[in-house]
């Protein structure tokens, strides 16, 4: 009950969010904007935004600081993303998209026209566009599609108080830092521990002693969906991704996981409505010839169906009046 009226709670102040928020645009009353918008969480502000007249969305946006615009942008809906792009100067999107996630700008750059993602990859920071571009060059709905690099890598003959240290050093830029892997010089992978695992253990000890070497690891070319499977099979909130060789190349974490999975479910129903067009957030761009073409076999179905259960009825209209006197 408590989690029902707390989730109807945020709804709320979402939707009071966003109609204060597109009332003060709409005055012009920009420093009164931004103020409504300093506590509100990333999340939340980016279903703000979405919600806007189209022009107001832009404006809202470039209310935001420079590290709170890049973190909203990476939750806003990739239709609105590109409609940001398409408004902001250059230098201004570049900023943005060198400092998204890896795995979030590639979901970006899969919504985006050829030419503008090889734009955008030439202007961008050498390290990120190598890393982008790794990405980039797996097949689409495979582990490495969706993984990120930013992982944390120790060597096994650290001690627990180097790790931690190194750890300090790397918190900020890594998207996290809860599961800790070590590899060897070849970059493979040979075991895994937990920030808990680090943080309890003696700052002496070496972390090949307090490593699990039994590693659930998952290849760059395993579907999405199963890497979806395995993280909810056992609770992870990461899995490693290795190339052919076992090296460590990235992690699927679990809020990618969410959107997964959010994903499937939605074309399954499409698919059991019979309106599966091939993908399915255009549906509702499809001509509608086409949707009642996919859609008519569904509909002689349910209709025959109907049919004989309408017969089936009518045959034993006396038995049922019976029944219920």
């Amino acid at each position: 009950m408590t989690d029902s009226v707390s989730a109807r709670s945020r709804t709320e102040i979402r939707d009071l969010v966003r109609a204060q928020l597109e009332a003060l645009l709409a005055q012009n009353n920009l420093q009164g904007a931004k103020a409504l918008l300093v506590p509100v969480q990333p999340a939340d502000i980016a279903d703000a935004i979405e919600d806007l007249p189209q022009q107001q969305q832009a404006i809202a946006f470039r209310l935001l600081s420079k590290d709170e615009a890049i973190e909203v942008y990476e939750h806003i809906d990739p239709a609105v993303q590109q409609s940001l792009i398409d408004k902001f100067k250059s230098q201004e999107v570049l900023e943005i998209v060198d400092r998204m996630s890896p795995d979030d700008r590639v979901r970006l750059f899969d919504e985006l026209p050829a030419k503008v993602v090889r734009q955008l990859l030439m202007e961008m920071s050498p390290q990120e566009r190598d890393a982008t571009a790794m990405m980039l060059g797996y097949e689409p709905g495979t582990a490495g599609r969706i993984m990120t690099p930013e992982y944390i890598a120790l060597k096994e003959t650290m001690t627990v108080a180097a790790a931690l240290d190194y750890i300090r050093g790397l918190a900020e830029v890594k998207e996290t830092v809860y599961y800790l892997y070590t590899i060897d010089r070849a970059r493979r992978l040979r075991g895994i521990l937990s920030l808990r695992d680090l943080v309890v253990s003696l700052p002496e000890q070496i972390i090949g002693d307090i490593m699990t070497r039994d590693v659930v690891a998952l290849q760059t070319n395993t579907d999405q969906e199963e890497v979806a499977r395995v993280i909810q099979r056992y609770d992870f909130l990461a899995v490693p991704i290795v190339d052919r060789e076992e090296r460590l190349v990235g992690i699927v974490t679990v809020d990618d996981v969410i959107d997964i999975l959010e994903a499937e479910a939605t074309e399954d129903i499409y698919t059991q409505g019979g309106v599966q067009t091939g993908d399915s957030d255009d549906y509702f761009q499809t001509n509608l010839l086409t949707v009642a073409r996919r859609r008519v076999l569904w509909l002689m179905v349910l209709l025959i169906t109907n049919t004989g259960t309408s017969a089936v009825i009518s045959s034993q209209q006396e038995v049922l009046q019976e029944v219920v006197a």
